[in-house]
């Protein structure tokens, strides 16, 4: 058989909330049909729950923290360097780093990406691609667009990226989904305004199934889907707050399914391992038969020789002009969380603010509406540790770091964190340069209230 093509559909913003997961809210056939003939992941965890720092992990197969691409938005000249008007303070990727559509085409790939790249270092998208188109969308496999382009006999890795929980801007979104009847997880308080909101979630989802019909539809058509290999996954969970952005399970827990051309994706096959966003990097090589370098941290998810990962870990570091600081471990009973920077809110001032449940959710705040649980979120003190029972507290509502009768379990997670930040060299660790905190401060202006500003400001 030749080599097999291999397609990521990566998907934004977009929660497991599919009918394959168990969710019955929309009908999502044609993932289903994904899921029914290849392998789910039922524990697969992005490495960041915002979409640079996740894309950067991803496209590399190394923890966007290892590699010094964790800040969102930086290293791109319109975010941070030539384009602001500063000495260009670039991030490179370290040396003997190659991203995963190099590899490819160094293998004898066409590659090709529809759609956003978003990486946080400094890459020439011609290096990387034959193909590349920015508008998202699959385009139909015409006009040298998607595979179309690729050359006869030649097998190619492709990235069709679809716009998932973001289509709440489309005006051909199609509303199903009656409000009313949605369940509204224990950390937002039962209001309309919550519930449209999950509604539209489910209305993305149910439009991104449609596109991924097209995408397997023109597949087959095309004769390609017998050798093909997809990967569907999304970047990162929905825009609520605590989930986009956030490394709670809302945040950074992703669909993944591996269907295709293998004999290793065995129909109907269900894993609860825990899997992390850089794995699929390393099984997107080893499953077409390309080496994987040895500093990848990615594994291959089907080696003869895996051993299932004890844990994974997540970050939140600075997001548009946030500053912060937030590392997760999962194992797999557990979830912990280390927050480093305990002078500053969970709800710092960010992108989201001025939406109508941004607004409802600090007026309710205000005003003594919300719950503990809801309040724990929206308050101005956050604790060091946070230490969730996943079986029993899924939502993670109940923090445990503070019971004795869990100290034992606080202590074990406490140290695996210790000593991945060593054993990575966790860049998140090092404040930012000063030359990109003064590009952020260039873009965002008024925007940028955390103390790291407050020298460049009196520079200026």
């Amino acid at each position: 058989m030749n080599a097999p093509n291999v397609l990521w559909i990566f998907i934004e913003d977009m929660n497991d909330w599919m009918g394959c997961y168990g969710h019955r809210a929309v009908p999502t056939p044609h993932i289903d049909r994904l899921a029914e003939v290849g392998v789910r992941f039922d524990r697969a965890y992005m490495p960041a729950g915002v979409c640079s720092p996740s894309r950067s992990a991803v496209i590399t197969g190394m923890y966007q923290t290892t590699i010094g691409a964790h800040n969102h938005r930086s290293s791109r000249p319109d975010f941070r360097g030539t384009g602001m008007g500063e000495e260009y303070d670039a991030i490179p990727l370290p040396d003997g780093v190659s991203t995963i559509p190099e590899l490819f085409r160094q293998a004898g790939y066409y590659t090709f990406i529809e759609g956003k790249t978003d990486y946080n270092f400094v890459y020439q998208n011609a290096d990387l691609y034959d193909s590349d188109n920015g508008k998202m969308g699959f385009k139909g496999a015409r006009e040298g667009r998607d595979w179309s382009g690729c050359p006869e006999g030649k097998p190619f890795f492709g990235q069709i990226q679809l716009t998932g929980g973001k289509q709440f801007g489309n005006p051909n979104l199609q509303r199903h989904v009656d409000p009313s009847m949605v369940d509204v997880p224990p950390y937002y308080p039962d209001h309309p305004i919550i519930r449209d909101e999950i509604a539209l979630h489910y209305d993305c989802i149910r439009h991104t199934d449609h596109e991924v019909g097209q995408i397997l539809s023109k597949l087959e058509e095309d004769g390609l889907l017998d050798n093909t290999i997809i990967f569907l996954f999304s970047d990162h969970g929905m825009r609520l707050p605590r989930h986009k952005q956030f490394v709670y399970q809302g945040g950074h827990k992703v669909p993944l399914i591996i269907s295709g051309a293998s004999d290793c994706l065995k129909p109907q096959t269900t894993r609860q391992d825990l899997v992390s966003g850089i794995d699929i990097s390393a099984t997107s090589l080893a499953l077409a038969g390309i080496e994987i370098p040895a500093q990848m941290e990615g594994q291959h998810l089907f080696a003869d020789d895996f051993t299932h990962r004890q844990f994974v870990v997540a970050a939140k570091d600075r997001c548009d002009y946030t500053i912060d600081r937030i590392r997760t471990v999962r194992t797999q009973r557990y979830g912990y969380l280390r927050n480093f920077m305990t002078d500053r809110p969970y709800m710092q001032p960010q992108y989201r603010d001025g939406s109508n449940f941004m607004t409802l959710l600090h007026q309710m705040y205000a005003q003594g509406q919300l719950n503990e649980i809801q309040s724990a979120f929206w308050g101005s003190e956050r604790p060091d540790e946070e230490l969730y029972d996943l079986e029993t507290d899924p939502h993670e509502t109940i923090n445990l770091a503070e019971d004795p009768a869990w100290a034992e379990v606080l202590v074990e997670h406490r140290q695996i964190l210790e000593s991945w930040v060593e054993e990575t060299d966790d860049q998140g660790q090092y404040p930012e340069s000063d030359a990109g905190l003064r590009c952020v401060l260039k873009r965002w202006g008024d925007k940028c209230v955390n103390p790291e500003y407050a020298g460049l400001k009196e520079q200026s």
